[in-house]
């Protein structure tokens, strides 16, 4: 770095309380699979993968996966499950390799072990043999609330006295010396935060049982593959203290290079104000699949959660939030998880679709729905390839979620004569109802389809004419009944264009249909 973009570099760290990012950005992403993928999580991975995609850097995942009981390989598979759908590559980690590996902690036990024992022959960490009960029973003689913490008190244990503890068959956990000053680092959004001596006690790396915990994995890991920008969740920032002291060790001990920077990315709120929880049916990544979210919408409405692009510009391509990402812009104000604004979003970008990409993508929610027979485009018969094609244009712009597509291209996509209308279709079927429909049959009857002439501008007109102008309805009470004969919905793609697509037979079919049924749904 030359001395005037270093001193460019600190006036803008002054200025803005946030340190400048290297210039080789290492960021990393490393989920335990511990249950069914969750939006904090994904927007976790997001702001990871756009950093290093922003700044030409590299993106690492792996797996931190040493809880034997809550860890599983459902969570593990349903991990990759989502980064691959929502297009979440990465450059190094699990199933593309990379010189840092493996990159499962489950298979690093020796390089832990290694470390620990490092640690120790340092004196950077030492046998602690207290229970929780002794700690808790030493708080309150001390006139402490027993919840307080631990306290240090194996820390300068003779030789003798480990030894006695060992004759009465305990085994000791690992703890790293916290020292006696305060700790502080400069958050990438979140600026100087101190935590003051003592408030962090010393704390465990290693269980009794030998099984290393997160808090030296994590940091452990992160040195060795040499992460440099370290974003995670607001939830982890009073573990931060403990990563700072531990790191210091492991640069002294030449395990790392050097001290990332932190950014503690901000909550996600949801109803009530508070904290999403991974139960809530709104952080359930594949819920928001199955409803028709697409990797392009519901990654946009994330990316909103803490940053934006430009005021006023909230639909965004992930090509222009690469561009623009910057993690130090994003706000450390709690974000709030508002579903009705994702769904608007993902309808923007679904709009947004080439209309054969648009039908692709649909196919597999008609399938689940049974509207189609196959679930790809290409498995389809030729029928419903045309009634496709030929919708696509009339619901696009309609629906907000691919789980909509079915409701919308149902009735086109049936070959029934008669479909039950929904609840709220009912409501449209006023008392003029028979005498519409006995009219839009009879003026339909004439059309010559073979000629060419079921069309939907034809059609428009032909009852236009006869409902609204001869008959004197408003086209609400004219048009309604017919809608609901056609489609059984109150909402339904255009009507003419809808009846052009099903043809004549079937039209006329489900008008008669309906008009023999108004009795019993009144």
């Amino acid at each position: 770095m030359t001395e005037t973009t270093a001193e460019t570099s600190a006036e803008e760290t002054i200025k803005t309380g946030k340190p400048e990012l290297p210039k080789d950005v290492r960021v990393r992403f490393c989920p335990s699979p511990t249950g069914t993928p969750h939006v904090g999580m994904v927007r976790t991975a997001l702001f990871n993968w756009a950093e290093a995609r922003h700044a030409h850097g590299t993106f690492v995942f792996r797996i931190e996966d040493t809880d034997n009981v809550r860890d599983s390989e459902e969570s593990y598979d349903q991990i990759l499950d989502a980064l691959d759908w929502l297009h979440l590559d990465w450059d190094e980690g699990v199933n593309v390799g990379g010189p840092d590996g493996p990159y499962k902690q489950s298979e690093r036990g020796d390089i832990y072990r290694d470390v620990a024992k490092k640690l120790m022959d340092a004196g950077y960490a030492y046998e602690s043999f207290s229970t929780p009960e002794e700690v808790q029973a030493r708080n309150l003689a001390a006139g402490r609330p027993k919840e307080f913490g631990y306290d240090g008190f194996d820390r300068n244990l003779s030789e003798e006295q480990k030894a006695t503890f060992r004759a009465q068959g305990r085994k000791p956990a690992l703890r790293v010396k916290m020292p006696d000053e305060d700790i502080a680092f400069d958050d990438l959004i979140r600026g100087h935060i101190e935590f003051k001596a003592g408030s962090v006690p010393d704390y465990v790396i290693v269980r009794p049982n030998g099984d290393p915990l997160y808090t030296l994995t994590n940091p452990v890991d992160d040195a060795l593959m040499r992460i440099n920008v370290v974003l995670r969740g607001e939830d982890l920032l009073s573990s931060t203290p403990r990563q700072v002291v531990l790191y210091r060790y492991l640069v002294k001990l030449g395990i790392a290079q050097g001290m990332p920077q932190f950014g503690h990315l901000p909550y996600v709120m949801g109803k009530g104000n508070k904290k999403l929880s991974k139960r809530d049916p709104e952080s359930n990544l594949f819920l928001h699949r199955e409803n028709g979210f697409i990797p392009e919408g519901l990654l946009n409405y994330l990316a909103l959660l803490g940053w934006s692009i430009a005021p006023d510009h909230d639909v965004f391509t992930m090509d222009e939030m690469v561009e623009k990402f910057d993690v130090r812009d994003v706000k450390a104000n709690p974000a709030h998880f508002d579903i009705d604004k994702a769904v608007a979003i993902n309808a923007e970008h679904i709009r947004m679709l080439d209309p054969q990409d648009f039908i692709n993508r649909s196919v597999p929610y008609l399938q689940r729905d049974g509207v189609v027979s196959a679930d790809s485009w290409e498995s389809l018969d030729d029928d419903e390839r045309r009634i496709l094609t030929a919708a696509a244009p009339l619901v696009q712009s309609r629906v907000r979620l691919l789980g909509e597509v079915s409701g919308m291209v149902g009735s086109l996509l049936s070959k029934a004569d008669y479909i039950e209308p929904e609840d709220d279709a009912k409501k449209q079927l006023k008392d003029s109802a028979a005498d519409v429909l006995a009219k839009a049959i009879e003026v339909l009857e004439g059309v010559d389809e073979a000629a060419g002439d079921w069309e939907a501008e034809s059609l428009h007109g032909l009852l236009d004419k006869a409902l609204v102008e001869d008959g004197g309805y408003k086209p609400r009470l004219a048009y309604g009944p017919v809608r609901v004969a056609l489609s059984g919905r109150r909402v339904s793609p255009p009507l003419f264009e809808s009846m052009q697509i099903v043809g004549k037979e079937i039209t006329l079919a489900r008008l008669k249909g309906l008009a023999g049924h108004l009795f019993e749904l009144k």
